[in-house]
């Protein structure tokens, strides 16, 4: 869609559609303290996940009375408080709805929700500190020359993740996109961060710790098949009737 001002000589304004990426906090109790708590001990192991998100809260799952509400402002200062940025609501009832447009949020009941955003489970429950790298080549791909050792943090926000060397054991990379290891892969691999089941993992030697895409995970106490263990190997997700997982396949050299 676009519009455009009517004198063509002048143009004052034009109106195009956009296309935003929205996160949906999925609410699933009004206890908004239990909320905090929960959330933010979440976000400690994974500092700095979101970065001014646009968030939709999400109430459809509660059930709430015609005339029912909470405390819808608390939840919007935790979630500011997180990195994310309320923009609207969904499924509220108009009591909750009207607090809402208070607010400033606008009604999204017709927004359809997707896939979940899982956060990175670690392994150790202390926060790895993240270093903060530039990406050095062309179409979205974040590339790192050189090894990571233990206790580095790789986010490769909206785009791939190439890392031209080993990741040793207790080092992270995680990516929006897709993740690819030239070298041996013995830290945590965590690609599809925001959700994104079209994710793939490759590693030329898979020796890992965790493995993740889109939230479905795999850590080293289930240990990968004997053909896969320490080949080149690429990872992707399957979905079934008994749900998502983890599809492990060699690679032939």
């Amino acid at each position: 869609m676009e519009i455009v001002s009517e004198d063509p000589s002048n143009p004052c304004y034009d109106i195009k559609s956009a296309d935003l990426s929205l996160v949906a906090f999925l609410l699933k109790s009004t206890d908004i303290t239990a909320v905090s708590r929960s959330f933010k001990s979440k976000m400690a192991e994974s500092p700095g996940f979101f970065d001014q998100d646009l968030v939709v809260i999400d109430v459809s799952g509660l059930s709430l009375a015609h005339d029912e509400t909470f405390d819808l402002q608390a939840l919007m200062l935790v979630l500011h408080e997180n990195g994310l940025v309320p923009l609207a609501i969904k499924g509220a009832p108009p009591a909750l709805l009207t607090l809402a447009k208070g607010l400033g949020l606008v009604d999204a009941t017709d927004a359809r929700t997707g896939r979940s955003v899982s956060l990175p489970e670690a392994p150790q429950p202390q926060p790895l500190p993240v270093e903060t790298v530039s990406p050095q080549i062309p179409l979205g791909a974040m590339r790192i020359d050189r090894p990571l050792r233990s206790g580095q943090q790789i986010y490769a926000r909206g785009r791939d993740l190439i890392v031209m060397g080993m990741v040793n054991a207790g080092a992270e990379v995680i990516a929006d996109g897709h993740i690819h290891v030239y070298g041996a892969l013995r830290g945590r691999a965590i690609a599809g961060a925001r959700g994104s089941a079209d994710a793939h993992i490759f590693a030329q030697v898979m020796e890992p710790e965790l493995i993740s895409i889109a939230g479905v995970y795999r850590t080293s106490e289930n240990p990968l098949p004997k053909e896969a263990l320490g080949k080149a190997v690429h990872v992707c997700l399957q979905s079934g009737s008994d749900g998502d997982k983890l599809l492990i396949t060699p690679l032939k050299t």
